[in-house]
Parts: C-alpha cells; sequence; structure tokens
C-alpha cells in the first residue's frame, strides 16, 4: 500500500460553497449527521441524505476551514443532489453555488496545511481543497476494502441502500443525538427495534466477477458482489445465507476470518 504524501487529485469529486446564515442549520435538518460543530471550528463531518423512507439518496463531506463551508461530493450524484437540496431551502439564507477553483486532493502520511483527516477511518488518510494534485496513486480499493468502506455508487446506491446496513455508524456517519431529519424515523428503528438482517460484509474471493454479480448461497439469492481486491471482496449479504457454499458467476466466495 503507497504511503505517499504528494496531494492527488480525486477527479471524480465535485465542489460547492455554501454561504448565508441558515447554511449549517439548514443542513442540520436534513442530513444523518451533526454538523453543527462545524459552526465553532474548522472541520470535516461525512452525511448522507436520505429519502423519507430512510432509503440512500447521497453522501458528502460537509467542511469548515478558512472561513468557508463547504460541500465535496461525488460528481455522479452533484447535480441531482444540489437540486434536491435547493428544494428545502424554502426561505432559508442558504446559497450553494460551484466552486469550480477548487478540487479533491488526498493522500496518506503527514498531511500538508488545510488538510483534515477523513472523518470516516483512519486509514483514510487526509483530504485536502484546494489547487490539483498529482495522478492517482494510492490503490482506495483495497484500503476500502481492507475495512469495510462503501463507495458512492458502488456499495452505496440511491433509492436502494440504507445506511446501518452500509456500516454509517461504525464510520461516524450518522448520529442518533442529534434530533430529526429527512429519513430519521426509519434509520432509528432499525438502530433501537431490529436486528439487521443484511448487510456489507469482506469475503475471500477466488475467481473475479463483476460489481453487482448476484451472489447465490446453495443456489439461493444471498447477495450481491461489489469492489473486489487482493483475493477479497466487499458484498451485501443475507447474514443468514453466510454459510455457502458461495458462488458469483464462476467466482468462489468464503467467510474473511
Amino acid at each position: 500500500m503507497s504511503v505517499e504524501t504528494t496531494p492527488e487529485t480525486a477527479p471524480d469529486r465535485r465542489i460547492y460553497r455554501l454561504t448565508g446564515a441558515d447554511a449549517l442549520p439548514f443542513l442540520q435538518g436534513l442530513v444523518s449527521n451533526d454538523v453543527m460543530p462545524l459552526a465553532k471550528a474548522d472541520g470535516v463531518v461525512w452525511a448522507a441524505l436520505l429519502t423519507p423512507q430512510g432509503k440512500y439518496l447521497a453522501d458528502f463531506f460537509v467542511v469548515a476551514r478558512a472561513g468557508e463551508l463547504l460541500l465535496d461530493i461525488s460528481d455522479k450524484l452533484a447535480e441531482a443532489t444540489v437540486r434536491r437540496l435547493s428544494m428545502y431551502r424554502l426561505r432559508a439564507d442558504v446559497q450553494i453555488t460551484p466552486a469550480p477553483d477548487l478540487h479533491v486532493t488526498r493522500g496518506m502520511g503527514t498531511p500538508p496545511a488545510g488538510a483534515l483527516p477523513d472523518p470516516r477511518h483512519p486509514a483514510l488518510g487526509w483530504r485536502a481543497w484546494g489547487n490539483a494534485g498529482t495522478a492517482p496513486v494510492i490503490d482506495w480499493d483495497a484500503i476500502r476494502v481492507e475495512h469495510l468502506i462503501p463507495e458512492t455508487g458502488i456499495e452505496l446506491l440511491p433509492d436502494d441502500s440504507y445506511l446501518l446496513e452500509a456500516g454509517f455508524e461504525r464510520l461516524n456517519g450518522v448520529n442518533f443525538r442529534k434530533g430529526c431529519y429527512v429519513g430519521q424515523e426509519v434509520t432509528a428503528r432499525m438502530k433501537h427495534k431490529t436486528e439487521l438482517r443484511k448487510g456489507l460484509v469482506r469475503l475471500r474471493i477466488d475467481g473475479a466477477a463483476p460489481v453487482g454479480t448476484e451472489i447465490l448461497s446453495g443456489g439461493k439469492p444471498a447477495g450481491i458482489l461489489f469492489t473486489q481486491s487482493g483475493g477479497r471482496a466487499l458484498a451485501h449479504m443475507r447474514h443468514d445465507r453466510m454459510d455457502g457454499p458461495l458462488t458469483a458467476g464462476s467466482a468462489r466466495l468464503f467467510a474473511d476470518g
């Protein structure tokens, strides 16, 4: 695994500036995590926007640094997410504008000035928002598979994924004490009143199959195969069908530890 400390541009990210007196309270009432600490100090919060039924729509970083409030989001979901946020704006004093002068950079090891730790997991290193860096050199898929970290548009699917099944609680992406937000009731019920029957797991894999391939357990549907790296894979699985034998296309899968 590389420990490159030169800023590495994340070409699949887009940045927006959030301005206006109501920017943080506006987000606080919509997203899964508590963003209000950003009113007091620079920092970065990972959060998700949900449907009223509690399903994932988008995830992003809310960043406070150098007197600015930024939204760091996948370019695949950026425009649709900003449109949805604008629908909720009503009379709130908040503006969301593109920041084409800024680029997301990330890396491992000693962070450059202005960088902040990725709030999901220490293994993800740091993130910064400013000038472009080098071409990507770090094997982020290997890191994500090792630490069970879902990625936008791969393991995290709009109108399909649930936060707790995807590991948001473990990865500091949901706060159960912050109060109401869109989809909060379903998320809280999954936390307190039900036992999760499905979730993101890591498996060993012999062979390979495309992302999205159905996993079968003894011929019965058991899950979906996602990111693969170094003989291991992330999968969304039914916990009661983990014993196998597990297959995904021509690949065979096994419990990882």
